[in-house]
């Protein structure tokens, strides 16, 4: 794990009522794919926050934000900040960037639950590491 600048946001809560707004107005196939998704990383720990950020809910360690989810037309996201670095044997992540990848979700398409999970834990793990190293 390379030493880098971590991404930090303002105002992560416990619980933010802004998220729940979220959830409310992506009802449907995809807002159902999104908040379980959601879900599963609002229970990887105590330390574990909140927030919208760029119109999406953002799970952080603290104020680090390691996942997130996003519903669009047709698909979901579960997106994870440092993702790049994040071991996928199933072969569930995509993007390019330097450090964000996601994995797209669509209705009635299946997922390896198992091996999503595993991401999203890892996510936490990672990000843990990063903050308990400085």
């Amino acid at each position: 794990m390379k030493t880098t600048e971590l991404l930090r946001f303002d105002g992560a809560v416990e619980s933010d009522p802004a998220i729940d707004a979220w959830m409310k107005q992506h009802a449907g196939e995809l807002g159902a794919i999104a908040h379980r998704w959601f879900r599963v990383m609002r229970k990887c720990g105590d330390e574990v926050r909140e927030l919208l950020h760029d119109g999406c809910p953002v799970a952080c360690l603290g104020d680090v934000p390691f996942g997130y989810v996003n519903a669009f037309t047709s698909h979901v996201n579960v997106g994870f900040f440092q993702g790049a670095s994040l071991p996928d044997p199933a072969g569930l992540l995509q993007g390019s960037g330097k450090y964000m990848r996601h994995v797209k979700l669509k209705p009635g398409l299946a997922v390896n639950d198992a091996a999503l999970s595993r991401l999203i834990d890892r996510a936490y793990s990672d990000i843990k590491a990063r903050v308990e190293s400085g």
